[in-house]
Parts: C-alpha cells; structure tokens; sequence
C-alpha cells in the first residue's frame, strides 16, 4: 500500500524560503519510493523577502502559502488543512524559510518561538507515533519542540560544515542530542521515529546533497 506523506514547505528560494534543490529532491525521492505526497505551507507573511540576486532583504511583502504554491506547481493547501489521520509520515525540507518563517531561529537561535501550527503539525505526528522527516536546518525544528530527541545537522569536524559546531551546540543546550553524520547518511532517533540529514548545511556537491536527502527518505518510508 502507498505511503502518505505529508511535505510542509516555507516559502521559495532559499534565503527566505523552502531551499529548492532540497525540496525538489524530497519530492523526487518520495514518488520514487512510491509514496502518494501531499504538499501544506503555512498561510502567513514571510520575515522578510529577499532578492536573491543581489543577496540582501527588499520591501516586498511576500506569503508562505502562495510562494510555496511556485515549488507544488499550484498543488498545495493551507498547513491548517492537514489532518495526521490522513497520513503516515512527515518531511520539512530545509531553507532559511524555515528558521525565518517557520520559526524565529533565524533571529533567536536556541530561544525561538515555532509556528503555532508547526509545532502543532510535529506533535500531531509525535503523538500518534508516525514518522517525521527534516534535512538541512530543519531538525532545529525537532530540538526545540521534542527536548531529548536526536538530530544531525551535520559533522561538526567537516570543513565543509563550518555553520554546524554553533547550530549543534544550540541543540545540545536545548536538551536534545545532536549526531555527527556526513551528507550523506542520516540519524534515525527510532523512540521519537525521528529522521534527520544535513543536506546544504553541508558545502558539499549537489549530488551529494541530492543522495543524503534519499537516504532520508528511505529511512522514512520503513519508518511508516
């Protein structure tokens, strides 16, 4: 039978958005994994909109829901919409999207705030004990709302990975547990049914990148 996974995207582009090679790649991995997908993002106003041309913020006034509809090729629905019962697992794809939109992180670190219906997204599928699926910066998601899971964000002593040693320590003091894993393996916490991979925050080959996120999503699917 066909695993039903539910993708929750943050935006477009990323610097303020869902990153779309890490999306794409997800999408890529579930339908070859024969999973029937489902694509939310929350219906709300980006932190800010960023041309990503020229690398800095703009005065645009952009929304999560409609940007995110560019990555669903229009397939998308309100993250308010999505019913646990109705799937089997979950993934976020990374992107500065998520710690700006679907949370503060971006801002705030260790001390964020998370989207009220994120948080209530990752502990529908907690509770109920269905598998949920974060790569890049996204795990930080899991660390915040789950104190005691495990994660990877990456290898803390890859040069490639120089961004990862502070987002580890910042998991850590939030009483999760981070993993050192290369891009391409995965940590799967099998007690919080918990699967991570450290896709782009890692400076690796997008090949590379692309193979982790599959990993990820095999690890899922047995998962569910």
């Amino acid at each position: 039978m066909s695993k039903r996974v539910a993708v929750v995207l943050a935006g477009c582009g990323v610097f303020d958005g869902s990153e779309i090679h890490e999306a794409s790649a997800v999408l890529v991995h579930l339908s070859r994994g024969g999973a029937t997908v489902k694509i939310f993002a929350p219906n709300i106003d980006q932190m800010h909109v960023v041309d990503h041309l020229k690398g800095g913020p703009t005065e645009e006034k952009r929304n999560v829901l409609v940007e995110s509809a560019r990555l669903a090729r229009g397939d998308i629905q309100d993250l308010s919409q999505l019913d646990v019962n109705e799937m089997d697992a979950v993934v976020f794809p990374g992107g500065f999207g998520v710690a700006k939109n679907l949370c503060t992180w971006a801002v705030e670190g260790k001390d964020c705030s998370v989207n009220d219906e994120v948080r209530s997204t990752l502990e529908s599928f907690r509770n109920q004990n269905k598998p949920i699926g974060l790569c890049c910066i996204s795990p930080v998601l899991a660390a915040k709302v789950f104190p005691g899971c495990e994660v990877t964000v990456g290898h803390k002593q890859d040069d490639r990975s120089p961004d990862v040693p502070a987002t580890a320590e910042a998991i850590t003091q939030l009483g999760s547990k981070h993993i050192c894993k290369k891009v391409n393996e995965t940590h799967v916490d099998e007690k919080n049914k918990i699967v991570t991979t450290c896709a782009f925050m890692c400076k690796a080959p997008l090949h590379e990148i692309f193979d982790g996120i599959g990993v990820m999503v095999q690890d899922l699917l047995k998962l569910a």
